[in-house]
Order: C-alpha cells, then structure tokens, then sequence
C-alpha cells in the first residue's frame, strides 16, 4: 500500500482539473471596490494585530470594511453536452449567492445547470479525519529521540487515538509527522467554484465569471503643505491625494482593471461570519505612480477607473495617486470659538434647566477653508478621506533647510465639485475665550425663558486676529436675540455667528440676551 508522509503544517495537495480548464491567455480581472468605512477611518490595526494572533481570518474580514465585485474572464475548451469547469483562483470571502457563470462565445447555446462554491478546505484535523478506522503511522518527540506510533485511527480530538495490532490504545498527544495511505479524493486547498456547463457549442469559448467578495476596502488620504500669507487670514496649499486599497479577500488579482466607487451605496450587511478561513493577516506597501484614475459620474456616485492594469496581491495595502498634486490652492485660516459646543436636540419640550450648558469651554478651534473649483485649481469630486496638513519650517539654512512639520488633520467627506471645504486642525494656542451666563429666568405663566450670555475673547498674539463666535440656541426653536452688542448672522434655525476681530494684547466682550417662548 503506498504511503503519504508529512510534517504538520507542511501540507501541499493538488487538486485534479476538471473536464474544462481555464487558459492562461484570458483577459485580466475587473475589480471595482466598495468602501463602507466611515471617511478617514482606515482598517483598525488593533484589529487586524488580533486576528493575527488569533489565527482568525473572521476577524479580519470584520476589520476590512468594504466589500468588491470582481469579474474574471476564462478561456474554456467546452465538448459538446455536459461539462465540469472547476475555478480555484477565487476569493475566500466570496458571497456564493452573487456568482455567475455566462459564454460571451455562444450565450444562448450555453447554460449552466449547477453552480457550487466549495470552501471546506484541507488542513490536519480534517486530513486525519478521512482516516478514521484506518491503518496510520505517527512520530513524535520522546525526550531526545522520536518515538513512532502505528495503530489504527480512532480519534482525532485532544491528540491521536491509536489502537495497536494487540488491542492496545495509545494516545499520541504532541504528534509531529505521519505516514498515511493514499490521499482520498475532493480535498482542497483553496476555495473552489463548480459548474456544470451544457453547450450545443463544442469547442474555444470566452466565458465571464462574476461574485462579490468581502475582504476588500478603500478609502483616500491627502496630503496638504500650507503656506501662509502676510496677513496672517490667508495663504495657499499644495494638496496631492492618493488611494489606499486593502486586500484581505483571499485571492490575489493580476493585471487587473481597477474601479473605484465613491458614495453611500446601500448594502444588507450580515449578522455573522458565513465561515472562517484561517489565514496569517500581514500588510504590504506598494506605491505606483503611473498613469492615474479618471473620474466620471455613476448613478448618484462617483466612478474612478485607475487608466492601466494593476495588480492587487492577497494580504497587502496598495497605494495609488488619485490625482496629480494641485499646487498653490488659495484657502482662509479661520478661528472659530465654540463655547458651547452643543448641538440642539430634541429634548422634549423648552430646556428649562438653569444650569444645563452653562459650563462652556475655552479651546478657540482653527479651521482651513478652500473651495473645490476650478479657479482654484481643483473643480473634481473629492472622495471621503483624511487630509494631513503640514506647514513649512524654513529653518536657518534657507530654502533648502526646510522642513514639514505637521500642524493637524481632519476628515473630509465627499465633496462635490464647486462645494467649501472646511478642515478643523486643532486649538489656537495664543487666542482663548470663556463663554458665561449672566442672567437666566423663566416665565412659566407666559410660556417664556429669557437667558444673556458674555463671551470674552482675549488675544496674545502680536497680530490683529479675527474670530467667528459661535452660539448654539438649544433651549427652545422658537427664539429672538436682542440687546446683543456685536451684529450677528443667522446661520440656520438654531445657530448663530457673531464675526469678531481682537487687536493684539487686548480683549473683546460679547453679550447677547435671547428670548425664547412656546
């Protein structure tokens, strides 16, 4: 009887072709990856540290939250009738309900009978158990030597149960290598797709696969230089951007045609893991800054087709440039006190709590503000992402001695073209203000609440500094400023700015009393 010997985790098993295989001069695969990250959010690395250690490939399904179509194209040679085409180069976390099988060669001479997607892959526990009840040979260290074992299989849980040729039962626990009969057929090593094909046809046909996997994400990060200008309110940015695409499908995609969809696309999202397939998690850099994306509208989204064929290796972070890097975009750096920092709600009925949002903070937050135009030098759709900003540092060596020292990041959402774009970088360090409650009574029989509030803001730099105060009316929607010592704008049902400039050294008072009824 001829025998099989392995080491643990050493396996390697080839699986017979079917009646029909594919060739290898088939056209390249189409990807078109769907994020559902929220924007800037990336794959969590805590997260994909845990499937590792974990040995868990569910995990890092759940981490990579995106999902992908893919389209792959097969040269098959069919025979008249029936036909078995088997596909292994599929992705591990495909949804087995969204596959088709189609001929571009004879499409009404063609259909497919049965489909199955067959993931029960081979490993130890598995392989062992084909061997119940039959005869095996098992090594294992024994001090420093190694002991073997023959008998037959009666067990594999919590190590090896043989049973000797004297009726003797031995449990091997920490087993090293076997010897085995002949491997059985139907194991597998990689995810498999089944079909069985009838065609009135014989011969040549281009044939057209497609699924939808999990495993796939992508999201976008720019990259912005700030440079001030000399009144201290205004400057440019140099602003390049680039895609990062996660690959943890299980498959790996060669010369691929690569799409991009931005926008919320509605997807029924599953309570659990259809199955696990246990895999090592690593990433991979890859940069590639050739020919780049070109953007079209698509339904209510936004399509980027990458303009040449790339490669998406399994477990790897790819990155791409979205677009060639826009220099000198006029933008405005604004100060924005947000005292409250509270936005209204629904509570009921009329805030009447006295102290309720009276304790306000003191952190003046800095925006960047530029528009999406072509004036500007931009004018595309921006996807969702994050966008680092860093400010030159000169140094004393001149121009040359320069160096990007990072000044903050934020979340960009998706941006149409001609839209604002507002980015919050942090707190200014020199500007403060303090936000109090000078007066508070409620009228309970005329249904009325009256409130005034002071806000002082103080400025130590050597620069005049303007500052947009911000207020938020959360107590009631029916409501009317007056007395208010600054001229305010009406931002929208609930929101109020009041456009305040601080000299240098000095300090400026607000006060605004509000009436609010019902």
């Amino acid at each position: 009887m001829k025998t099989n010997v392995f080491a643990v985790g050493c396996m390697a098993l080839f699986i017979a072709a079917g009646s029909a295989r594919a060739q290898s001069d088939s056209p390249g695969p189409v990807v078109t990856i769907y994020s559902t990250l929220s924007p800037g959010q990336g794959v969590p690395r805590d997260a994909l540290a845990q499937a590792k250690y974990n040995g868990g490939w569910g995990g890092v399904a759940n981490a990579v939250q995106g999902f992908a179509t893919v389209r792959q194209y097969l040269k098959l040679e069919l025979k008249h009738g029936l036909n078995d085409v088997r596909v292994t180069d599929v992705a591990a976390l495909i949804e087995p309900t969204t596959v088709t099988f189609e001929s571009l060669t004879a499409p009404t001479l063609t259909r497919v009978l049965e489909q199955n997607f067959q993931f029960d892959l081979i490993g130890r526990e598995k392989l062992l158990e084909k061997y119940l009840d039959k005869e095996i040979t098992v090594s294992s260290p024994a001090g420093d030597r190694v002991a073997v074992s023959s008998g037959t299989l009666l067990s594999t849980a919590g190590g090896v149960v043989l049973r000797d040729k004297g009726g003797q039962v031995q449990i091997v626990a920490n087993p090293t290598s076997f010897e085995l009969p002949s491997l059985p057929g139907g194991l597998l090593t990689r995810p498999t797709l089944l079909w069985q094909v009838e065609t009135q046809q014989p011969g040549t046909h281009t044939a057209r696969i497609s699924y939808e996997t999990e495993g796939m994400t992508w999201w976008a990060d720019y990259n912005a230089l700030f440079a001030p200008g000399k009144d201290n309110n205004s400057g440019t940015l140099d602003l390049s951007a680039w895609v990062s695409i996660v690959n943890q499908s299980g498959a790996t995609y060669d010369g691929a045609t690569l799409k991009l969809i931005a926008g919320r696309v509605n997807k029924i999202q599953p309570q659990d893991n259809r199955y696990n397939y246990p895999r090592m998690a690593k990433a991979a850099l890859a940069e590639d800054r050739s020919e780049g994306f070109e953007q079209k509208a698509f339904f209510e989204y936004h399509l980027y087709t990458l303009g040449r064929s790339t490669t998406l290796p399994d477990n790897s972070t790819k990155q791409i440039e979205l677009f060639p890097s826009v220099m000198k975009v006029p933008c405005e750096k604004t100060l924005v006190f947000d005292g409250l920092a509270l936005d209204p709600m629904d509570y009921g009925g009329p805030m009447t709590d006295q102290g309720f949002g009276a304790q306000g903070r003191s952190t003046v937050d800095v925006y960047l503000r530029f528009k999406n135009n072509k004036e500007s030098g931009l004018g595309i759709p921006l996807p969702a992402g994050r966008v680092r900003v860093s400010q030159s540092d000169p140094g004393k060596g001149g121009p040359n001695d320069a160096i990007a020292e990072f000044i903050g990041e934020d979340v960009l959402k998706h941006t149409p073209k001609d839209e604002t774009v507002l980015l919050r970088l942090g707190a200014s360090f020199d500007v403060v203000g303090e936000r109090t409650q000078v007066d508070f009574k409620v009228d309970s029989a005329r249904r009325t609440m009256e409130e005034t509030i002071e806000i002082t803001l103080r400025n130590r730099k050597e620069v005049k500094t303007d500052v947009i105060v911000r207020e938020r009316l959360y107590r009631w929607a029916n409501w009317e400023i007056s007395g208010a010592s600054i001229k305010y704008d009406k931002i929208d049902s609930r929101t109020v700015q009041f456009p305040v400039t601080v000299e240098p050294g000095k300090e400026v008072k607000l006060r605004y009393t509000v009436k609010y009824s019902w």
